[in-house]
């Protein structure tokens, strides 16, 4: 009889991969991001973990593939064929969560950057320039509006009242959530928008966030607001952000992810004085797979194993997340 197989698309540490076979012994479990690797084996896999462009040909597009979950690596799953996934009646699961510590994290240094002119006296310091550059704002009892409260959303949330902030979140349901002090549906992003000094997009991807910000939203804003994506750049018309920077409808923003990415040589982003670009590593950090394995995969693997719903993550294809 043909062992099982699980395809771990990545390059991790060896750790892992026997913390995992210890759960499924009699299973093969082969591993590398590379093509070579991956193309050659995901056509016996039941299980794939690091879903790879391309994948779709060597699975979804043979007959009597064993494919039956795909872990995916990464929070958003836009990128993937879900309407396939959803007809073959693969599970599918995301690693949202993984990313709620570091992108929290980022979230505030590009607020205080952004607050504190950091930005501003990094340049100074590259031209040898000892100037005050005005700074006057600070961060502490300021209005912050969380579009999208997941786990991101939350661990933010939780950051923010250590500043003494009052902080409104929006999600489609409304339902209220720690550290939130007043909730919004997405019906009342405009009642949301002129309350917040900070607005901070942690959404995911979907027909209905698609280019959801754009210069209606920008207009209801405060001219001293500053603006945060590190959802992704679609969510966001970016021409008409462009516009919002230039005439000074917002003052400033944080920006990790963009509608095309890398980011192109000649998009006026590069240049403007009131933004910081960090390119998509908002969710980067030392424990990325660690969280992965350990906190969402193997728990989800027991359960898989014992014929149970995956309970960890587990995307609604009907909503897309």
């Amino acid at each position: 009889m043909t062992a099982r197989k699980l395809l771990i698309a990545q390059n991790i540490d060896d750790s892992y991969v026997e913390k995992v076979q210890k759960i499924i012994p009699d299973w093969t479990i082969v591993t590398g991001k590379d093509k070579e690797i991956w193309q050659k084996e995901a056509p016996d896999a039941e299980i794939i973990a690091g879903w790879k462009k391309g994948m779709e040909e060597y699975t979804l597009d043979r007959e009597n593939a064993p494919l039956k979950w795909v872990q995916t690596w990464s929070a958003g799953v836009n990128n993937l064929p879900l309407d396939r996934l959803s007809s073959e009646n693969i599970q599918l699961t995301s690693a949202n969560g993984v990313h709620a510590f570091p992108i929290s994290e980022t979230i505030f240094a590009l607020m205080l950057g952004l607050t504190r002119k950091i930005h501003t006296y990094v340049r100074n310091q590259q031209s040898k320039t000892w100037d005050h550059s005005n700074l006057k704002l600070e961060i502490h009892g300021k209005t912050l509006g969380i579009l999208g409260t997941g786990a991101i959303g939350r661990e933010t949330a939780k950051i923010a009242k250590a500043f003494g902030m009052k902080v409104l979140g929006m999600r489609h349901s409304g339902k209220p959530e720690q550290y939130i002090d007043r909730m919004y549906t997405s019906e009342e992003l405009h009642d949301l928008l002129p309350e917040c000094d900070y607005v901070v997009v942690t959404l995911p991807l979907t027909k209905e966030t698609n280019r959801m910000l754009g210069k209606k939203e920008f207009q209801h804003m405060k001219n001293t607001a500053f603006f945060i994506n590190i959802g992704r750049g679609d969510i966001v018309v970016e021409e008409d952000l462009i516009q919002a920077l230039n005439t000074g409808e917002i003052a400033g923003a944080g920006l990790d992810v963009f509608e095309k990415e890398p980011l192109d040589n000649n998009s006026p982003l590069w240049n403007m004085e009131n933004v910081i670009i960090t390119p998509h590593t908002a969710g980067s950090t030392e424990y990325y797979d660690q969280r992965v394995i350990e906190d969402i995969f193997i728990p989800n693997l027991k359960d898989y194993l014992d014929d149970k719903s995956l309970s960890i993550n587990a995307v609604d294809y009907n909503k897309g997340y």
